[in-house]
């Protein structure tokens, strides 16, 4: 694959990126487990890839998901040449606070994980669930924090990762961020981060555009995944997945390749991010994203109707 660059930081990125969460174990997120043996052979199949990142953060699986990935590096003998990992600064899981000190603690906490001495890419991560937000974009606050942490070397570029567009717009705004993850909110179904991506492309801000499958729907189907955006869903929030379905199956091809290249085939989307969980995942991603489709298909999707209002307002937030 390509690799597409990172603003001015010198750090490039493939089309995709593969997502770590679900391989620390998340069951109250995505309804499933995942063993470390699991995991392990997950990981072995990415770093064998084409695919040249991993998105992690210090508080998927609680810590899980960086541990893992921290043993899998080590048992591959170090980072692969060009291989670059992008994690997160977490708030503390229990007191919510996400202040300067905080947010130095949590990258310790990831590079000691990892077994890394610095990152390519760190994110300050979920705002909208931390207990103050001036803890985080007051001068001297956690914002400032992973700035300084680029000045000290200890990543190449900075960014925003969050769901809420209504918090999220207003600090992109505010901060010169290298690039930004969001998720659930760029996808067949919802296209609500539009207006956002728009103003963050102008800026020359990188797009890393999540969870593209709308938490796995548009990947298994409605019948295989009855959940969108991480929230259980009925036969009338189902509906625009079946139309979709059915478009798939008239065109035949599969729903979650015309999921993905929805968001790579977007001129502004730098990369898109993938959660895997199992070693299969990574070969059928490449698949899908490699796979032909037809124009007349992408005219049928295009004249159908979507959302644009929050695809979460309705998720009982749970971070196992």
């Amino acid at each position: 694959m390509d690799t597409r660059p990172i603003g001015g930081t010198g750090v490039g990125v493939t089309p995709i990126i593969f997502g770590t969460s679900a391989l620390g174990g998340m069951p109250d997120t995505y309804g499933y487990d995942v063993d470390e043996a699991r995991a392990r052979a997950t990981l072995e199949a990415i770093f064998e890839s084409p695919v040249n990142c991993l998105d992690a953060s210090n508080n998927y699986g609680f810590g899980r998901s960086e541990a893992r990935v921290g043993d899998a590096l080590r048992a591959a003998g170090g980072l692969p040449p060009g291989f670059v990992i992008s994690t997160k600064l977490d708030r503390d899981m229990e007191t919510g606070r996400l202040d300067a000190d905080r947010a130095r603690r949590s990258l310790e906490e990831s590079l000691e994980r990892l077994g890394l001495d610095r990152v390519q890419i760190l994110h300050l991560h979920d705002p909208e669930h931390c207990r103050d937000l001036s803890e985080i974009t007051a001068t001297g606050g956690a914002l400032d924090e992973l700035f300084r942490m680029k000045e000290e070397g200890l990543c190449d570029a900075v960014g925003l990762a969050m769901g809420r567009l209504d918090v999220m717009e207003p600090i992109l705004r505010d901060f010169p961020f290298d690039t930004l993850i969001n998720h659930n909110r760029w996808t067949l179904l919802n296209r609500s981060a539009d207006a956002m991506f728009d103003e963050a492309h102008a800026r020359g801000i990188a797009i890393l555009n999540a969870a593209p499958y709308a938490s796995g729907v548009l990947a298994k189907g409605a019948d295989a995944s009855p959940m969108i955006s991480y929230t259980p869903a009925d036969e009338a929030d189902l509906a625009p997945v079946r139309r979709i379905e059915a478009i798939c199956a008239r065109h035949g091809v599969p729903m979650g390749a015309v999921a993905l290249q929805f968001s790579m085939r977007d001129p502004r989307v730098t990369s898109t991010v993938i959660g895997v969980s199992k070693p299969e995942r990574v070969a059928e991603t490449l698949d899908w994203a490699q796979a032909q489709l037809p124009d007349a298909l992408w005219d049928d999707i295009a004249a159908l109707p979507f959302e644009t209002t929050d695809p979460e307002a309705k998720r009982d937030y749970r971070p196992g």
